[in-house]
């Protein structure tokens, strides 16, 4: 396709696979180093100053940037260090000593300190108040519907859960993602031109198991016969 050539520069919107390597205060970080993400540009699906900095950018060609914390992290939040008791790690088999690093609250934190029955924590990303670095490749455009609903739905709702894809995108859930789901229905249809609609997914296992069962009567009444 004429969009993959070299000669091609990517624009907002576009959906992108990129490798790159991260540092932090110039030493490497390991867990900013991707053998494949797949992300909308101009989307705020990796940070602000690497967003701004996929556009206009040629395919298959080696980048290098450097972001100020305001633009990547940002500052760390004194708030954001609170003290727990040790009753709450220790009920959840959790032993914390200082440097400890381990997701709480769907936060990864850092435990400060320990003292008696308290638990001082940092809430702050591990990366807050640290200039970054990137060094970066953009190896192609994806053009495939199902792997742009993907990378979507991994970042938003962090899990790819079941989804079927007709004149709109049904995603099929508990109950409880309904909400989730509505909230990014305008979002898909801006980048996708479709609408991001709810199934429930213990509807639908009624529905496959009845006509399942209809299937295996229809079956066993023409044995009969």
């Amino acid at each position: 396709m004429a969009e993959q050539s070299l000669k091609y520069k990517t624009r907002k919107n576009d959906f992108v696979e990129i490798k790159f390597t991260g540092y932090a205060n110039n030493e490497l970080n390991p867990k900013a180093k991707a053998d494949k993400l797949v992300v909308a540009i101009g989307q705020g699906m990796v940070v602000k100053g690497f967003d701004k900095e996929l556009e206009n950018k040629e395919l298959n060609k080696d980048y290098a940037v450097n972001i100020k914390s305001a633009e990547a992290f940002g500052p760390r939040n004194r708030d954001l260090i609170r003290t727990l008791s040790l009753k709450a790690f220790t009920q959840q088999n959790i032993n914390p000593y200082p440097g400890m690093i381990l997701a709480l609250d769907n936060n990864i934190v850092k435990i400060i300190a320990v003292s008696g029955a308290r638990v001082i924590v940092d809430f702050n990303n591990p990366l807050s108040g640290k200039d970054l670095k990137y060094n970066f490749k953009i190896i192609r455009i994806v053009e495939e519907e199902k792997e742009k609903i993907e990378s979507l739905l991994k970042f938003y709702l962090r899990t790819i859960p079941e989804f079927e894809i007709k004149d709109k995108i049904i995603v099929k859930a508990q109950k409880n993602f309904e909400p989730i789901i509505n909230l990014y229905n305008n979002k898909f249809k801006e980048l996708l031109g479709k609408e991001l609609v709810f199934g429930d997914l213990k509807e639908n296992k009624e529905n496959n198991g009845s006509e399942k069962n209809k299937y295996e009567h229809s079956h066993e009444h023409s044995h009969e016969h």
